[in-house]
């Protein structure tokens, strides 16, 4: 295994794929460097001197400038490197695109649910949605009420270890024998379901719908009805308080923009008008179970590759991920797009300093416009908060060689893959073009997983080097490992390990394949990720202008 890589011939920095102790000789641009200072795997070190202000390029783009003088060998800190990136402006016409070999996979073919609507799901879930985080409460009755009678709760291997600890602890156990009782083991959620082509109900909470402003309610709107036109939901039981600035009119209005033709079940109980909660949940419990009989009636058939809609995402992303998982991703996101797929590539605080490459790659003048104007709109609502994109590595990136922003996204951009830009979406607008979409979201990982989830994402590849639990209520997340250790470390959380490509034993194209067929199981519902396995369906709506 190599001890260093330069990612791009235009670079003035290495990463460390192994620790480097202090003393260590490298080679560095065709002369050899002996490293003044320890360097960790996953950081970068300079490969000749800078002077302050000099650029510091990786990817071959621009991701900061030296804060003080630098001798060839010295590690990259957050004390030595201030964030920079290079601007952007206007689009110089679309690249041709050399599209990968898809011959293998043209005539496979994935088990999903086929809608009237031409869409195809890849899971057959019921929501239960509030329109305002006053009925959240009455959400929770429902889940209490329909997961464990239906077979959809989730193992009690903790509520178990309460009541045996519990027990010993009425029997006189003392506190350090209670320390070292061994945990039960937990019970199978799905055995027995009564409904057995309804994957699930997935029961969604939030802290919305009132008190915000107009436009805060109609987003939730918006995103909400993403979620009830998604290819993997068969319909919805709605709660509304009655008062509240998210109307059900305004979520039948944007109901109407993504589908004029909307046919699914959709259950709306509006609690002032029923009067009391027992009336308004008994309802509310007999049409639902009614509704999910239906929902039952249909099963999985086959249908294209070109019918899926890949979400991209990276999370507790460490110095691998733009290495190994974001590019084993983006080679994945190359070949759907081929095949005749969408992809949707969010979190625009993590493409700073690469706009210019994603301008350039957009079909037409139009598409690259709205791109700059998302971008050039976001950063000025997120500076009018006193934040900036400067501010999106968090401690845990900084930590584990992510130094500046620019140095993130450059990274973060290539789970994206090259293929040419169709469409730029604002949030929470919906998918209308095969091919690579951009979404306008925040970097927050469940915010910009709720949104591409809203804009019809049917499966989301979620890259992590550092170690995330999130999943989604509709969208199986996949979740890729920038480095085996992790994988190792956390195999519950793990789906798929990128590590062979840090260590030469895969190359990015051989890791791409085995996890685009690792995409295609999972999207016919036979195997589960490990988030769904979990019972994590996080669902956090974005108010803008506050998240990074």
């Amino acid at each position: 295994m190599a001890q260093v890589l330069q990612v791009h011939p235009a670079d003035n920095v290495l990463v460390a794929l192994v620790d480097l102790p202090a003393g260590t000789s490298v080679s560095c641009d065709g002369a050899r460097c002996v490293l003044p200072e320890a360097v960790p795997a996953k950081h970068k070190f300079v490969t000749k001197d800078l002077a302050p202000g000099d650029p510091v390029v990786m990817y071959g783009v621009l991701v900061g400038r030296a804060a003080r003088p630098l001798t060839r060998g010295t590690r990259l800190t957050t004390e030595n490197v201030r964030h920079d990136a290079s601007g952007f402006g206007a689009w110089h016409g679309p690249r041709p695109w050399q599209a990968p070999d898809v011959s293998r996979w043209q005539a496979r073919t994935f088990l999903g649910y086929h809608r009237s609507d031409g869409q195809v799901g890849t899971a057959n879930v019921w929501l239960v949605v509030p329109l305002v985080f006053c009925e959240n409460r009455n959400v929770e009755v429902l889940r209490e009420a329909f997961e464990p009678v239906l077979g959809y709760a989730r193992p009690g291997r903790y509520a178990q270890l309460v009541a045996a600890l519990a027990n010993r602890y009425r029997q006189g156990a003392t506190p350090d024998e209670l320390r070292h009782l061994p945990v039960p083991p937990g019970t199978e959620a799905r055995a027995g379901r009564v409904f057995p082509n309804v994957d699930g109900i997935r029961f969604l909470t939030h802290q919305a719908g009132c008190g915000g402003t107009r436009e805060d309610a109609r987003a939730l709107c918006g995103l909400l009805a993403g979620y009830l036109h998604h290819p993997n939901v068969a319909g919805a039981t709605v709660l509304s308080l009655g008062c509240q600035n998210a109307q059900v009119e305004v979520l039948r209005e944007e109901l109407h923009r993504r589908n004029p033709r909307f046919d699914k079940p959709l259950l709306v109980f509006e609690h002032q008008r029923y009067g009391t909660e027992e009336d308004l949940l008994t309802e509310a419990v007999r049409q639902t179970f009614v509704a999910l009989a239906e929902a039952d009636r249909i099963e999985r058939r086959p249908a294209p590759l070109g019918r899926l809609t890949i979400g991209v995402e990276c999370g507790g992303s460490d110095g691998f991920s733009g290495l190994s998982a974001n590019p084993v991703i983006g080679h994945v996101a190359d070949l759907i797009v081929a095949l005749g797929g969408s992809v949707i590539l969010s979190e625009f605080p993590e493409l700073c300093g690469v706009e210019q490459e994603l301008i350039d790659r957009c079909v037409s003048a139009e598409v690259a416009d709205r791109f700059r104007t998302l971008m050039r709109a976001y950063a000025a609502r997120a500076e009018a908060v006193g934040a900036g994109f400067d501010m999106n590595p968090s401690p845990g990136n900084i930590r584990d060689g992510l130094i500046t922003d620019a140095m993130k996204s450059a990274g973060a951009a290539r789970k994206g893959g090259t293929s040419p830009v169709v469409d730029v979406l604002d949030y929470p607008e919906y998918v209308r073009r095969p091919g690579l979409n951009l979404l306008c979201t925040p970097g927050n990982d469940v915010e910009s997983t709720t949104a591409m989830a809203g804009a019809g994402a049917n499966v989301i590849l979620f890259s992590t080097g550092l170690g995330t639990p999130t999943g989604n209520p509709v969208a199986p997340v996949v979740k890729v490992s920038s480095n085996t250790a992790l994988a190792r470390r956390m195999p519950d959380l793990i789906d798929f390990d990128a590590g062979p490509v840090i260590t030469g034993e895969q190359t990015i194209a051989q890791a791409g394949a085995a996890l685009l067929e690792l995409v295609i199981r999972v999207a016919s519902g036979e195997q589960l990720t490990k988030a769904e396995r979990l019972g994590q369906y996080d669902f956090i709506p974005w108010k803008r202008g506050v998240s990074l």
